[in-house]
């Protein structure tokens, strides 16, 4: 077994450690299908082996030539480290910095096999959202980390570690950027090409910058979600009684049965991975599962009567129960789901991110590494009848929202009805979540703000949630405005309900939906704390690049906007240069994430808090701009509640200045304009 000595001590190759290849009982990847050519493909082992010395390349090459047959990619299997991948405590790490530690600290947990959708595959969720493309890239960086000073940056290429250069202590550590590919060039067909040929990679949003905190990072803004939709399209406070279909259980998506255990309802969640279902079970996220169609229906129909909380998987396809529930009502008369929507990847649909219901899970994956064409045909047809059978529902009193995972938009690709009359092009016949539940709350900088303690002690995450719930508290007490307030008070209840559901997966975190006086109140509470010595060990700041700026996602995160600049990244890249200039420990920026490849430009950074004056300057100004920038450019494209949010932040700090729009109300004068 390793130690964390040898894991920073650079590429193991003297001796070259045994070659165990894929381990038995772990989840893997699916097989990719990228289509090389004999060129593509010796260009693909060459870049492989260039991390190593000639005198192994001649025994590595075969090896490698193997698994980029076998598997579509060269993961470098014989290198996956023989070591419990964790979130160790940040002392145990061998550096010459606190912040390189703490990077260390967020790696390791975005890759322990408790977390990690596909840990061998080095893919933290999402089918293919990426640490790193290969293992010689997760040894040279952990090396790199531990020589690192405070006047050296790391600076990474989708993966690959370019290496250390100077820079001052004011700089960020760690500069990271996945997928820039040149826009002409960044379509599925090619990412699958230059993924295989190790010169690109898909971050996703938070695997990729090291700030996944396991299935919790979604639970808050799930649960908002729920009881936001509940209150908007049921009218109703209280979910006990009512029922929610969904799919996934696998990464992001296992938020999903908590969530509705949180709100009170009866959540029922289709996975076909029966590895991801029991999983989640064994973590106490699911409290019940079925294989049985017929029990769990027969199980909806009795929680629904009692007005139970449950969360029940259904080890099935969702179409199936999709049809099932048509059926249902059809023959009975009885509606029995309110609310619905979907968490597959299906910002991956061709490559294990949705599984058709024509087949089962093991043949789906055969036939696709076998006939990639065939699969895509039944993965639109099982869109097409998923769809249909929502439309049938939707009739009734019953809600759909698209979860802003590319759902809609591939089901449209697909050919289902799902076309909305007169609407522009990020808008369907459902709505995106962001557009009708969640665009208020980024629109007041309301957004999943979280923090990890380093020490890796429960006591240091429960001191955290004290404080963050005194910061709140006194918020309230010094009188905020009817919708901070009440979103204050979610976030109260929010961190006692975390509390009590033991949501910790991996490294002790806290996710909090936060605006900007909470983010910087709650840093500056934290920073004090460890100076005190009250927090044993330095927090890591960070957020989900879902987020008020760190996003630009004209189907998910800027679907509410409807300026025109929807399909503009300007936010998500001035929220990336922003963050590293003004503080950020490091910082991220990545071609796609959620919706998908080619879909989405996102960012997100890291901050290291050790108590030091100097840390507290930095969250102050590097939170504040973080959210300011989303607030502003909302305001700008006619947003009213961030009009309001954003003069009262120039009221409470002069040094913003904020250009504001003018009202254009008269549509007559435009069209008279356009006459002439």
């Amino acid at each position: 077994m390793s130690s964390l000595q040898v894991l920073c001590s650079g590429l193991p190759l003297r001796p070259l450690p045994e070659n165990r290849g894929r381990w038995a009982g772990v989840p893997h990847a699916p097989v990719r299908t990228p289509g090389l050519s004999p060129a593509e493909e010796q260009l693909a082992l060459r870049n492989a082996l260039r991390y190593f010395p000639p005198d192994v390349q001649e025994l590595l090459a075969p090896e490698f030539a193997q698994e980029l047959r076998l598997y579509g990619h060269i993961y470098m299997y014989r290198f996956c480290p023989d070591i419990k991948m964790r979130a160790y405590p940040i002392e145990q790490y061998p550096c010459r910095t606190r912040a390189a530690a703490a990077i260390m600290h967020m790696i390791m947990n975005n890759l322990d096999p408790a977390v990690a959708q596909f840990p061998q595959e080095l893919v933290t969720y999402g089918g293919n959202g990426q640490v790193f493309s290969n293992w010689a890239q997760f040894w040279l960086t952990m090396s790199y980390l531990s020589q690192m000073t405070e006047e050296q940056t790391l600076v990474m290429y989708s993966g690959h570690p370019l290496g250390l250069f100077p820079s001052s202590p004011g700089a960020p550590r760690l500069v990271i950027t996945n997928g820039m590919v040149i826009p002409n060039y960044s379509s599925r067909t090619e990412y699958e090409k230059l993924f295989a040929m190790g010169v690109t990679m898909y971050g996703q949003m938070t695997a990729g910058s090291y700030c996944y905190i396991g299935p919790q990072g979604i639970v808050h803004g799930t649960v908002l979600t729920v009881l936001n939709a509940g209150r908007r399209y049921l009218g109703v406070k209280d979910l006990a009684g009512k029922v929610f279909v969904t799919s996934g259980l696998g990464g992001m998506s296992g938020a999903q049965a908590k969530a509705a255990v949180i709100v009170g309802c009866i959540g029922v969640i289709a996975e076909v991975d029966k590895a991801a279902l029991m999983k989640r079970h064994q973590q106490g996220w699911l409290m019940e599962v079925t294989d049985s169609l017929d029990h769990c229906i027969e199980r909806l129909r009795e929680a629904r009567k009692r007005k139970e909380v449950l969360s029940l998987g259904y080890h099935g396809n969702v179409v199936d129960l999709w049809e099932r529930l048509v059926h249902e009502l059809d023959t009975t008369g009885e509606l029995l789901v309110d609310l619905g929507s979907d968490q597959t990847s299906c910002h991956n649909p061709f490559n294990g991110g949705y599984y058709p219901v024509q087949l089962g899970f093991a043949e789906a994956q055969s036939l696709m590494a076998s006939d990639p064409a065939a699969f895509k045909s039944l993965v639109q047809e099982s869109l097409r009848r998923q769809v249909s059978a929502i439309n049938r529902l939707a009739k009734e009193n019953f809600f759909f929202w698209d979860y802003g995972n590319a759902f809609l938009l591939e089901a449209q690709r697909a050919g289902a009805d799902v076309e909305k009359k007169g609407a522009n092009k990020t808008e369907f016949r459902y709505p995106s979540y962001v557009q009708h539940i969640m665009g208020d709350i980024f629109s007041q900088g309301f957004g999943p703000f979280r923090w990890v303690c380093t020490s890796g002690d429960p006591q240091d995450l429960a001191v955290t949630d004290e404080l963050a719930t005194s910061v709140l508290e006194e918020a309230i007490a010094d009188g905020v405005n009817p919708a901070v307030k009440l979103q204050y008070v979610d976030n109260i209840r929010w961190i006692q309900e975390a509390a009590r559901h033991r949501l910790v997966v991996g490294s002790q975190a806290r996710i909090l939906y936060s605006d900007q006086k909470g983010r910087v109140a709650i840093a500056v509470a934290f920073n004090q704390a460890i100076a005190r010595g009250k927090i044993k060990a330095p927090v890591v700041l960070s957020r989900d690049h879902h987020d008020v700026s760190g996003t630009d996602s004209p189907f998910r995160e800027t679907s509410n906007i409807y300026d025109g600049s929807a399909f503009c990244a300007d936010m998500a890249v001035q929220n990336f240069v922003g963050d590293a200039f003004r503080g950020a420990t490091w910082v991220a920026l990545h071609n796609g994430g959620g919706v998908g490849w080619g879909e989405v430009i996102n960012g997100g950074f890291g901050l290291v808090l050790d108590g030091t004056q100097e840390a507290e300057q930095k969250a102050r100004m590097m939170l504040s701009w973080d959210v300011s920038n989303g607030v502003a450019r909302r305001c700008w494209s006619g947003n009213r509640k961030a009009y309001e949010i954003i003069c009262q932040t120039m009221q409470d700090n002069k040094g913003l200045v904020v250009t504001l729009p003018q009202e254009v109300a008269d549509e007559r004068m435009l069209q008279q304009a356009l006459r002439l």
